[in-house]
């Protein structure tokens, strides 16, 4: 009677426990994640840009587009590692779609500057949409399209597949949280604001 009792306590247990596992499995299918990569100049802007999005469930700043290993922020700076300062998003698809993600980006850079963004010069502060798959690409090539006809000038940012994204250094991970001070100052000095309000005016998101 003892075992049979042992027996039926350890099916219980069995299936408590995978119950707890179904739905945690049922819950990784509801809360399936995207990645999206941007350049869009200083990433301290970029980062605080996209963590307002509903819907992003991450952002990392950091390097890519350039072809040597584990670039340092001091030596991405020269630009001559190739490397683009980006931010590499994680994004609930069925809360934000690449589209509206996309429109966001578009809206918060000047498109027309090349290897520039603001006061910051140099190929490491050009726009990219690093695009992940075919999808990315085609929405990415169609949204610029769509943009260009507002613009007596070329727009020059890239559209071009994501490489290899190295994590920029801890102290720049949301720096606009750690240092509010210093980050509004350099925002403010940079004239991001200001140039964004000539290009967008009252489309900016």
């Amino acid at each position: 009677m003892k075992s049979a009792n042992l027996i039926m306590s350890l099916n219980i247990i069995f299936l408590a426990f995978g119950g707890i596992a179904y739905a945690a499995d049922r819950d990784n299918k509801r809360t399936e994640t995207a990645k999206a990569t941007f350049a869009g100049g200083c990433f301290w802007s970029v980062e605080l840009l996209f963590d307002k999005v509903d819907g992003v469930l991450s952002t990392i700043s950091g390097y890519t587009g350039g072809a040597k290993k584990n670039p340092t922020y001091d030596q991405v700076v020269t630009g001559r590692t190739g490397h683009a300062e980006s931010v590499q998003i994680t994004y609930d698809p069925k809360k934000v779609s690449y589209e509206k993600l996309l429109d966001v980006f578009w809206h918060n850079i000047d498109p027309l500057t090349p290897d520039a963004q603001f006061c910051d010069a140099g190929s490491q502060y050009r726009t990219a949409v690093f695009y992940h798959d075919e999808t990315q690409k085609r929405l990415g090539e169609k949204s610029k399209k769509a943009l260009q006809g507002r613009f007596k000038q070329l727009i020059v940012t890239q559209i071009v597949p994501v490489s290899q994204f190295y994590p920029a250094e801890d102290y720049h991970q949301d720096f606009h949280l750690k240092n509010p001070v210093r980050y509004q100052l350099y925002r403010a000095g940079c004239g991001r604001d200001r140039r964004l309000e000539e290009l967008w005016g009252a489309e900016r998101k």
